[in-house]
């Protein structure tokens, strides 16, 4: 595989300055990743006076099997790896971290640490679910909030809000009774914690930074203690590059720049609306998604601006029941994959068993422990997150049903505005991957999520 080569602004942001912080912000289907590369490329370049140790992270482990597929076709020397890898190098590397540091699974503590608090304080918010309490550690440890007076100080706007501030001490007193019972059980940190943890590390760091350059990919999903980190993390004189697009933010952080210890100026802001992956049927219906009102408010959103390559609009089918959904994805998927790129994406892991069983050995699935990329045509199914930065000749996204979106475990724990908007980007995510064809299916009712235009859609019933 040849990697496109940046052209017009495109190569305005990967030959940008190799110092300081530079921001890109695209739509999906921009070439972000593919500029990402190539900045990885440019900066680690032994032929410049800039060249030096260049790391490019991403959040999830597919794609940083898919960019390692890509760097592989460049002839210079770059880190791709995970943050979470990165922040356990470096904390290994202090002596910080061990083998057995990191809890993996912390809902057992955290409905321990809940029973517990509850059981002195009948308060009604501490009958909500243990997901309401997981997501709330998650955005405590996000932005390095370190005391209870920090945490009811805390500014939150929108769909953040959903903790009052007279409530916040019966959080926070959850919140503590849950790290003494990780420590009690010999567990440092939780996956929340690692950047902050890298935060404090670097503070009393007086060593020579390990890298001179970090490009950050899908830069949208990091939390502002990662990307503080990250800030601390280069070598004076290097650089810091962001390439995000917060229309496919699915794992609940609003970016500040500020917050984030980065200060970027206007001028270092570059914005890509132009789309270069989906077809213009396909970036028709990822529009309309990206104007329907559980978007309205997102911060430095850039919105999709349609292409000019034709292709048929994406087909909206209904079924009886979701067996004959999985089978209906699974044959045409089989059939399309003899000569084409396809991938089956659904919104929870669960649903990955209703299409296994019936797909061919060779499918490949998109998960954290995926040793290698494949490339070329075939089958990967997998989550909506797994699928995050990749793209397909044909995409199906099964079970978009009113029964399955937005997620009811999501409406119980945030209420209906959060679970809407995080559903909704999460289907703009899989909409997106389709650079030609998409097909879309439900049982029952469409889910509201949906665009009800019914010019989008090439409209089927199989009952």
């Amino acid at each position: 595989m040849v990697l496109p080569k940046p052209v017009g602004r495109q190569a305005d942001a990967v030959y940008l300055s190799p110092h300081g912080h530079i921001v890109v912000l695209g739509t999906a289907g921009s070439g972000k990743t593919v500029m990402a590369i190539h900045r990885a490329a440019y900066l680690s370049d032994p032929r410049t006076d800039h060249a030096g140790r260049t790391l490019l992270l991403t959040f999830n482990n597919s794609l940083v099997r898919y960019l390692d597929h890509l760097a592989s076709t460049s002839t210079h020397t770059f880190t791709v790896e995970t943050y979470h890898k990165f922040a356990r190098g470096y904390l290994a590397s202090r002596g910080l971290i061990g083998n057995n540091s990191i809890l993996n699974d912390r809902e057992a503590l955290i409905a321990r640490a809940l029973s517990t608090i509850a059981a002195a304080t009948k308060a009604p918010i501490l009958a909500r679910p243990l997901e309401f309490f997981e997501e709330e550690f998650t955005w405590i440890s996000s932005h390095g909030i370190s005391s209870i007076n920090d945490y009811t100080d805390a500014e939150r706007v929108g769909r953040a809000s959903r903790a009052p501030r007279t409530l916040r001490p019966l959080i926070w007193g959850v919140f503590e009774e849950y790290r003494r019972l990780r420590s009690l059980v010999g567990f440092r940190y939780d996956w929340d914690d690692l950047a902050t943890a890298v935060v404090g590390a670097f503070e009393g760091d007086t060593a020579q930074r390990r890298y001179k350059h970090i490009i950050i990919d899908e830069g949208q999903d990091f939390s502002p203690q990662m990307l503080k980190s990250l800030a601390t993390a280069i070598q004076p004189g290097g650089s810091l590059t962001f390439f995000g697009d917060t229309a496919q933010q699915i794992y609940g952080q609003r970016m500040s720049w500020k917050t984030a210890g980065l200060q970027v100026q206007h001028r270092e802001i570059i914005r890509f609306e132009a789309n270069y992956r989906n077809t213009k049927a396909v970036a028709a219906l990822a529009l309309a998604i990206a104007s329907m009102p559980y978007y309205a408010g997102t911060p430095d959103m850039v919105a999709p601006k349609q292409p000019t390559a034709d292709g048929p609009k994406p087909a909206l089918v209904s079924f009886m029941n979701e067996a004959e959904e999985a089978r209906f994805a699974v044959e045409r998927a089989i059939a399309a994959a003899t000569n084409r790129s396809v991938a089956i994406l659904v919104r929870r892991r669960e649903d990955e068993g209703l299409l296994k069983a019936l797909l061919p050995s060779g499918s490949v699935r998109l998960h954290r422990n995926m040793p290698s990329w494949r490339g070329g045509n075939g089958i990967r199914y997998g989550t909506y997150h797994a699928a995050k930065g990749l793209e397909f000749d044909q995409v199906f996204l099964p079970f978009v049903s009113a029964a399955r979106m937005p997620n009811q475990a999501d409406r119980t724990a945030f209420g209906d505005e959060e679970a809407t908007a995080r559903d909704g980007k999460l289907l703009y995510v899989g909409v997106t991957r389709a650079k030609s064809d998409l097909v879309l299916s439900f049982s029952g009712e469409p889910s509201a999520l949906l665009p009800a235009n019914p010019a989008l859609y090439a409209v089927a019933s199989i009952r």
